[in-house]
């Protein structure tokens, strides 16, 4: 496969599509992993289900950009997983105005359920590649993720508590 060169600022095309490809890999392995869980929703409601897992609780405006949506979707995707007891809201303390959106026992167990479901799947792709390329890709994808701000996810589902808590801990 030919590589272009490019500077520190551009990235190399067939980098992106390595990603491309890959990413439609992990989007089959996230849709496949929801059907572990007990309640059924859709992607779009497992990530916000994560983002309260991982982040803490939420104001409703909070919530919708730090899922890129607007608050109206946010709200009505919030209405569902609440009519399923996965999340609850109440108002934000000190501001009457807004709503502050919580992760219920139920949505965490149901968090907990899809992703150990995603990670026994991902562990037997993994375990197809060669153990050199687990290690370059290990490097890899903590650097991705680092750039797209994601929490490692071992911070909030140990018990540890919300991102923001972790303090020292990281």
């Amino acid at each position: 496969m030919p590589s272009s060169r490019h500077g520190p600022e551009e990235v190399d095309a067939d980098l992106v599509e390595a990603f491309l490809t890959a990413s439609r890999a992990l989007v089959g392995v996230a849709a496949r992993s929801l059907a572990a869980g007990d309640a059924e929703i859709t992607l779009p409601q497992h990530r916000l289900l994560v983002v309260l897992a991982s982040r803490g609780g939420q104001r409703m405006v909070d919530l919708a950009d730090l899922l890129a949506v607007n608050s109206s979707t946010a709200t009505r995707q919030c209405d569902r997983l609440q009519r399923r007891g996965l999340v609850r809201r109440e108002p934000a303390p000190g501001d009457r105005r807004a709503v502050r959106v919580e992760i219920t026992d139920a949505g965490r167990r149901l968090v907990r359920q899809v992703t150990d479901a995603r990670r026994a799947d991902i562990s037997t792709i993994l375990r197809t590649m060669p153990g050199r390329s687990r290690t370059a890709l290990l490097a890899a994808l903590r650097a991705f993720s680092d750039a797209a701000g994601e929490v490692p996810e071992q911070h909030w589902s140990l018990g540890w508590g919300t991102a923001t808590d972790q303090g020292d801990r990281s």
